[in-house]
């Protein structure tokens, strides 16, 4: 047998279990990329212009889990950076996540203050809440004016481009990924390490995979090169029976078919632009435009990378219906965490478990709405817990 392992997919999920196999237990390991690189949609590059640029988005790197650092920082050096967002509100442009320094920016001084000693007293300062959450415990007439002004203007609108659905539509950890801030603390993330890898996260997936027991193939469907007996639970590589371990990092659902029916995703249009001669273009890493314009956001990405350039690059985001028919709508980002698609993940999932030799793992394959952290932490818990006893017992 060539290989000891196949791994489908070379993001996060996929090349930390494939440099745990192969650096931990010395074994062969192939990962199959549909892409024509590896880093899955935390890939950067350096555009036409020499600017560092985040093909997929801005990723920007923040945790509280040091293993998580500390496994990483076995290919990268680091610099830290503290993302800063604002959004612009009114013709204002102001903090987000909405915050104390928010309020007194948008509102007349009396009233700032009185909005500032009603949050402190019902919810505490430095602690943070749910705009969902904030509009339930509004008892106060002038915090219930509040929490309406927050909704309507940082939220309704956002939520509805991105996600085509209201806020009490969707699951409240999507909601809470943007919560309402009790402090001045006007940085994005609240997580103890914040940094991003200095080299960029494609040199850093390069190192991740140098070992030599590693073998990628990029632009290639790996349904073209693994062939499963979904009756007799059996598989093949290159045309032989492969008994070895098979890591899935893609869609469960496309994994079997769609038998079930198909899983729902978000996905986005990407419309890069270079402004030679302009240092800087906004003040902050990333601008959210909640209520104007058909995008969501706009991200400078010196602002993010610390790169000098002459020049800079923004990438406007535009949010789409995720069609894996359609060219340019067909890459999933985000699952859609509604009850009935979580009821349909579990048939799936129930069915993933019946296979003894396949592992799913990631952000698609277990649609969750992974952060990279998290995805890092997941396959680091699933090499330990699943793939090393399985070995072991051999």
């Amino acid at each position: 047998m060539l290989f000891d392992v196949i791994v489908v997919g070379a993001g996060f999920a996929g090349s930390v279990i494939a440099e745990r196999c192969a650096r931990v237990l010395g074994k062969r390991v192939l990962i199959i990329e549909k892409r024509a690189h590896i880093g899955g949609n935390a890939y950067d590059c350096y555009d036409d212009h020499g600017i560092l640029i985040h093909q997929y988005g801005p990723h920007i790197f923040h945790t509280n889990q040091k293993f998580v650092i500390d496994y990483l920082s076995n290919f990268t050096t680091w610099i830290e950076y503290q993302h800063r967002v604002q959004a612009l509100i009114d013709g204002s442009y102001v903090p987000l996540p909405f915050n104390l320094n928010t309020i007194q920016q948008l509102f007349p001084q009396h009233l700032a203050m009185q909005y500032i000693e009603l949050l402190i007293q019902r919810v505490g300062f430095g602690k943070r809440t749910t705009i969902l959450q904030l509009r339930e415990l509004s008892s106060e007439p002038l915090l219930q004016q509040l929490a309406e002004f927050v909704y309507q203007k940082v939220f309704l609108n956002y939520t509805l481009k991105q996600w085509e659905l209201r806020p009490e539509e969707l699951n409240p950890t999507v909601t809470g990924r943007v919560p309402v801030v009790i402090s001045y603390d006007d940085r994005y993330f609240a997580d103890e390490y914040q940094m991003m890898p200095k080299s960029g996260y494609t040199a850093m997936f390069h190192k991740m995979l140098s070992d030599q027991n590693i073998h990628y193939l990029l632009n290639t469907d790996y349904q073209d090169i693994v062939k499963i007996d979904f009756i007799n639970k059996k598989i093949q590589l290159f045309g032989q029976e492969f008994s070895g371990l098979l890591v899935y990092t893609g869609k469960i659902d496309e994994f079997f078919g769609y038998c079930f029916g198909e899983l729902p995703y978000r996905s986005l249009h990407f419309a890069f632009e270079h402004l030679p001669q302009i240092d800087s273009y906004q003040k902050v890493g990333t601008v959210n435009y909640p209520n104007d314009y058909s995008y969501t956001r706009i991200t400078e990405f010196k602002k993010i990378t610390q790169q000098r350039h002459s020049g800079t690059t923004i990438v406007r985001e535009y949010p789409q219906r995720y069609d894996r028919h359609k060219a340019g709508a067909d890459i999933p980002y985000y699952p859609l965490p509604q009850p009935t698609n979580e009821k349909l993940y579990q048939q799936y999932k129930n069915l993933a478990a019946t296979w003894s030799n396949v592992i799913f793992v990631g952000r698609l394959a277990e649609y969750r709405y992974y952060d990279m952290h998290h995805v890092v932490a997941r396959a680091l818990h699933v090499f330990e817990k699943e793939i090393l006893p399985k070995f072991s017992n051999q």
